[in-house]
């Protein structure tokens, strides 16, 4: 196996002298460059003459109209996400995570098909009451919720309010007496499990930010506060073991010691709790190295592990939430960008690699560069004859970690003017989009039947200097 390099795994010992092509040992080398691999994109998206369309619209009429960079939102293949989660998970209620991505039409959307929301800000909140979201099916995450985000979420009527500190349960306590008002709450746990997954997503170990230790005792400790509290009404646990997890493994470990916490209270305290949470974290295809779990599977799974435990414990089942969001929105959502130059670059070994520099970047995904993120990607506007050959995706920022994806066979012919698209970009990409280089936050443009609409407009220069009030 080649050892690190800092400059990439081309260029790490042996990387190029085995019988594989150039790329990581999961990349291999298409027979047909211009083909798309179906189960990394949304369900409308087809090739014809080698234009890639999405909800039926040609991503080079949509780029002619739109402009580039731009997010393009499939609303069938989200909703019919949204709604395989809601079915196969019958019974639960389906928070969906809106921190993944949200916004006004998203959130009516969710409303529509019966999915509960997520927020975890006083401006994801926002959102969902602007959009008329219905409040009591809102659950408020965050591990330091401002006394101001406390008392709107209050006398909005949010649903749920996750606590995740001693100190934020006095601090809404305060609140609820002050307004007269109950507030249903959860009380965010930490199981002790590590996610097979990135380091700044694995969100169950005790050595974090989030939660309550059930092991070092703090867990029972918040629940007695929360039922001494005046104006808190306990509802149930919280768990959440990490991000982009493809299987129910490590859900086994933590509903096992989370609904072992749940039937303590019961015994120790005499409150049978009616929910818990066992959140999300489910995990998308972003290259073909991925197998993600169907809905059906993860609902089997889950269920399944619940029951058992609930019988080995000797109590009745309550009432199971999850919180999915990648796995709803991320595939239904790709990134269009608009080739600008092509530099080829010597690799050791005699290789080569094209660098494709596109006139977006780390600004509108920052997952590559924060969490060594793959991701894949296809030339878009035009179909090609030439044979594939190993590319680099990157930015136009003045950062050498600006790389968009970091390996993918493209068409040898790559040019200036041609269209790239990027698969899987609906999760943590807009909603994480930033001004680096004082770049405009490109458009989220939806499609459907045909047709284009706009769901968050491009940013402006005249929007990045309205904040700016050092000149009189």
């Amino acid at each position: 196996m080649p050892t690190a390099h800092p400059s990439g795994w081309a260029h790490a010992d042996g990387a190029l002298r085995s019988n594989r092509p150039g790329g990581p040992h999961w990349l291999r080398e298409p027979a047909d460059p211009n083909a798309l691999v179906d189960h990394l994109w949304s369900r409308t998206a087809t090739k014809a003459d080698g234009v890639l369309s999405v909800g039926g619209v040609p991503l080079t009429e949509l780029v002619r109209e739109h402009g580039s960079p731009a997010y393009v939102l499939d609303e069938d293949d989200f909703r019919a996400r949204a709604r395989a989660f809601r079915d196969a998970f019958e019974g639960y209620e389906v928070f969906y995570a809106g921190k993944a991505f949200l916004c006004t039409t998203v959130a009516r959307w969710l409303a529509e098909d019966g999915l509960s929301l997520d927020v975890c800000s006083g401006g994801e909140l926002a959102v969902a009451e602007r959009a008329g979201f219905p409040m009591e099916r809102i659950g408020f995450h965050g591990n330091n919720k401002t006394l101001g985000e406390l008392e709107r979420a209050v006398e909005l009527g949010v649903g749920r309010v996750i606590v995740d500190s001693f100190d934020e349960i006095e601090r809404l306590a305060r609140v609820t007496t002050e307004l007269g008002r109950t507030t249903g709450v959860l009380v965010r746990v930490t199981a002790g499990v590590e996610a097979h997954t990135h380091e700044y997503i694995a969100t169950a170990h005790e050595d974090q930010k989030f939660g309550f230790s059930i092991a070092g005792g703090d867990a029972l400790d918040a629940v007695r506060r929360v039922l001494a509290a005046p104006g808190l009404r306990l509802l149930g646990l919280h768990s959440h073991i990490g991000s982009q997890i493809f299987d129910t493994s490590g859900f086994e470990v933590a509903a096992r010691r989370v609904l072992g916490l749940h039937a303590r209270v019961a015994t120790e305290l005499g409150v049978v709790m009616p929910e818990m949470d066992l959140g999300g974290g489910f995990g998308i295809a972003y290259t073909t190295q991925d197998d993600p779990s169907t809905p059906e599977t993860l609902a089997r799974g889950m269920s399944e592990i619940v029951e058992h435990e609930c019988r080995a414990l000797g109590i009745e089942r309550p009432r199971l939430s999850i919180e999915p969001g990648r796995a709803i929105v991320g595939p239904s959502m790709c990134t269009v960008y608009q080739v600008g130059t092509v530099k080829e670059v010597a690799l050791d070994g005699g290789a080569r690699r094209s660098y494709v520099s596109v006139d977006g970047g780390m600004s509108d995904n920052i997952r590559t560069a924060l969490y060594d993120a793959d991701y894949s990607a296809t030339l878009a506007s035009r179909a090609s004859g030439a044979p594939a050959a190993l590319a680099r995706v990157v930015g136009k920022h003045c950062e050498a970690g600006d790389i968009v994806v970091k390996d993918e066979f493209l068409p040898g012919d790559v040019r200036p003017g041609d269209l790239v698209a990027v698969p899987g970009t609906g999760a943590y990409c807009r909603s994480m989009a930033s001004n680096y280089n004082h770049a405009l936050r490109p458009p989220v443009i939806g499609v459907r039947d045909g047709k284009t609409f706009t769901v968050l407009r491009r940013e402006t220069e005249a929007d990045l200097l309205a904040t700016d009030v050092g000149v009189s």
